[in-house]
């Protein structure tokens, strides 16, 4: 076979627009973050499961809402069904409660880490792949479940290690009450949708586009008088005093909001928290509360982590009644923030905390060091190749990986601090091992 011919057999290697390989240096924090999650998630009892990518299109589409109908990825299989690509965690977790509910235990709380697809334009941190972290409680609505979930949210950006970041809650009913004392109820839909691009568009949009819906000047500044502190610094409960007048009076909405802030000052995290009535949530599903996060430094770089709470949503799929609260973290969205921030988190962890050089011929008495260390619970890499040590020194730096153990003749090891340059000679991979603990702690 010629070159000419061979050349035009490469195909060349290219990525779909949105799409991106993950590197190492990326996938090592990533997964050490998700590896987190799941700990912390299971330290709550909540349980995983796992849906498929593929669903059928009108178990998807059956209430989605707004832009994600247009944004979803459905094409017909080669059954000639037409099927869909998830473009989040929660719908198919209302079929699947739907499918399986004599099988599981009310409440159910359940945690999905996984990949969904949205067709939207990719921008910084928002991608056409992207993996979320769900959390919800299913079988509940009172206010214990709607602050668990808040307590998890705020215990898993402790355990990520996140710092400067402020949750921004609301409640869809303290909206709709107030939409009702307007005498626009009928408009809801409508008005949530433009509302919820506030942070977009800005706020002399905001009021045309809802001028432009009620044909009236007064009330939609009446909305945004709702969805606007005057004081960025307003106090959460005088900011609910507030709506709660602009609403009509006080009803079950505000009272589920002071029982979870209450609950909030009970675990010390209420300063975290703050009420932002502009927070409406563009999907439809969301019937309470809801939320979204953002990051102190990063403030116009959008939500990394939202939710709330959906009491119809298995209806669809079921005549039983579940109601449900959960919240879903846009990993990659927080990992390209972290990454903006220069944040340690994001930055590349190693692949091993000690590389095995073999320099003196001798395989297997690597490899039995190898699982020595292993065995103390130290992830190690051997080097499988006979090349100089200098090649085999920037093998492992390479990989930011701080020890070396050097093999020498003799059966015997020569241990480096890679980092900070210290050595141990003449000692056996136990020996090793005991050092690079101490030197960790």
């Amino acid at each position: 076979m010629g070159d000419q011919e061979k050349t035009k057999r490469i195909i060349q290697p290219r990525l779909l627009k949105g799409f991106r390989d993950s590197l190492p240096e990326d996938e090592i924090p990533k997964k050490a973050i998700i590896a987190k999650l799941e700990g912390l998630f299971s330290s709550y009892g909540f349980v995983p499961i796992d849906t498929p990518a593929l669903e059928y299109t009108e178990v998807l589409l059956g209430k989605g809402g707004g832009e994600t109908d247009k944004q979803i990825f459905h094409f017909a299989d080669n059954g000639g069904r037409d099927v869909a690509m998830r473009f989040d965690l929660t719908v198919p977790f209302a079929r699947f409660l739907a499918l399986h509910l004599n099988e599981l235990p009310l409440p159910f709380k359940r945690f999905h880490i996984n990949k969904v697809w949205r067709g939207e334009n990719p921008q910084k941190g928002r991608f056409r792949e992207f993996i979320q972290c769900d959390f919800d409680i299913v079988g509940l609505d009172n206010s214990e479940a709607d602050y668990e979930i808040l307590s998890v949210m705020h215990a898993s950006f402790a355990a990520i290690g996140v710092e400067n970041f402020h949750f921004h809650l609301a409640h869809r009913g303290l909206f709709n009450q107030m939409l009702a004392h307007l005498g626009i109820a009928e408009h809801n839909t409508e008005i949530l949708r433009i509302v919820d691009k506030l942070r977009k568009i800005g706020t002399d949009e905001v009021r045309e586009q809802l001028m432009a819906l009620l044909a009236s000047s007064e009330k939609a500044d009446a909305i945004l008088a709702y969805i606007e502190k005057a004081d960025e610094d307003e106090p959460f409960l005088t900011t609910l005093s507030r709506l709660e007048e602009l609403g009509g009076g006080e009803s079950e909405h505000s009272i589920r909001m002071r029982t979870i802030y209450a609950y909030l000052c009970g675990a010390g995290i209420e300063e975290h928290f703050i009420l932002d009535p502009s927070i409406t949530r563009g999907l439809d599903y969301y019937t309470g509360l809801v939320y979204e996060t953002f990051l102190t430094d990063l403030p116009h770089y959008g939500s990394v982590c939202s939710g709330g709470r959906y009491n119809d949503l298995a209806s669809l799929y079921t005549k039983e009644h579940l109601p449900g609260v959960g919240a879903s973290i846009g990993l990659d969205r927080l990992m390209s923030a972290l990454s903006e921030l220069q944040s340690p988190i994001a930055q590349a962890g190693s692949s091993a905390d000690v590389a095995i050089l073999n320099t003196a011929g001798n395989f297997t008495a690597c490899d039995l060091a190898g699982r020595i260390l292993r065995s103390e619970g130290i992830a190690t890499s051997v080097y499988l190749a006979a090349k100089k040590i200098a090649a085999q020194y920037k093998w492992a730096e390479a990989q930011a990986i701080r020890y070396a153990l050097i093999s020498e003749d003799g059966g015997t090891f020569t241990l480096k601090d890679l980092r900070d340059k210290e050595s141990w000679q003449g000692i056996s991979a136990t020996e090793a091992a005991t050092i690079i603990r101490k030197e960790h702690h």
